[in-house]
């Protein structure tokens, strides 16, 4: 092996345990095994991969859903978790679930996929959603994120691990901050920010306020809590979140587009959000789990 090979450390983590398919996985990378995070789930070591979309494409040519990140073994413990937050730290987009409240959601909806898939501006694209939702009672945001939004496998382990390890945690999201604030308390995370959606008192009015909080915005924010990105973890699935997760030095992207997956270090495809845990190094031992 080269000595920036030597340089690096690589990680697979499956879904659940299973020897068997992890030894698999092993061979198709050529992974040395150095430390077991995870008995059965999750191991580091060295290999001859160079970046972590070689690793996938030999995982997948062998049909084994196993996710995997290869990055460099100085500083892999990051001191900033930045986290987007709809179909990242929850499930859902929360402006899809709105529109159904107000009897628009197949038309949000659209609009959402285009814009998350780059296709169409952000902004405009929000702007147009929002307007949508003018006139929806604001007694329908609380029983949205009451009846709707549940978060993802592993956030708030994810959270509360990196808290204990002295790392700032923040929500940065092309969302609202009526639910990013519920969904920081729920996680632990230490701040958020997201577009303020407008209202006269009773009903949304079907604008969101200035300046809206897109992708030059999100990599902003990052930027805004911490010197030097390479010490930051940023985890997204939308083409908005590109600007951050590429400008960290560990940019995930979770369950993304093809194209936001092809330009982040390294990708969640098959598990849940402790695996950002896992790609840092923190074993089963550490986990937070509350």
């Amino acid at each position: 092996m080269s000595d920036s090979v030597i340089d690096t450390i690589t990680t697979l983590v499956l879904k659940n345990s299973d020897e068997d398919a992890l030894r698999l996985a092993q061979e198709a990378v050529g992974l040395k095994v150095s430390r077991v995070l995870s008995k059965g789930k999750a191991v580091e070591g060295q290999s001859e991969l160079t970046t972590s979309q070689d690793g996938a494409k030999r995982l997948d040519a062998e049909g084994i859903e196993v996710d995997i990140c290869v990055m460099p073994v100085e500083g892999r413990r990051k001191s900033l978790l930045i986290c987007d937050m709809d179909s990242t730290l929850i499930g859902q987009e929360c402006i899809d679930e709105l529109a159904d409240y107000a009897g628009v959601k197949d038309r949000v909806s659209a609009i959402t996929e285009r814009a998350m898939r780059g296709e169409i501006g952000f902004d405009g694209a929000l702007r147009e959603r929002v307007g949508l939702l003018e006139d929806l009672p604001l007694s329908m945001l609380q029983l949205c994120f009451d009846e709707r939004i549940h978060l993802n496998a592993g956030a708030r382990t994810l959270c509360q691990t990196m808290k204990a390890a002295g790392a700032k945690t923040v929500i940065v999201s092309g969302g609202f901050t009526f639910f990013s604030g519920r969904v920081a308390e729920a996680c632990g995370f230490e701040h958020h920010q997201a577009n303020i959606l407008l209202d006269d008192g009773t009903n949304l009015t079907g604008q969101v306020a200035k300046p809206i909080l897109g992708r030059e915005a999100k990599l902003e924010a990052m930027r805004s809590h911490i010197t030097d990105t390479s010490n930051a973890i940023a985890i997204g699935d939308g083409a908005n979140d590109l600007a951050m997760i590429t400008a960290a030095g560990l940019g995930l992207a979770y369950y993304a587009k093809p194209a936001v997956a092809e330009a982040a270090h390294s990708a969640i495809r098959f598990t849940d959000l402790r695996t950002a845990l896992y790609y840092q190094g923190f074993s089963d031992a550490e986990f937070i789990e509350e």
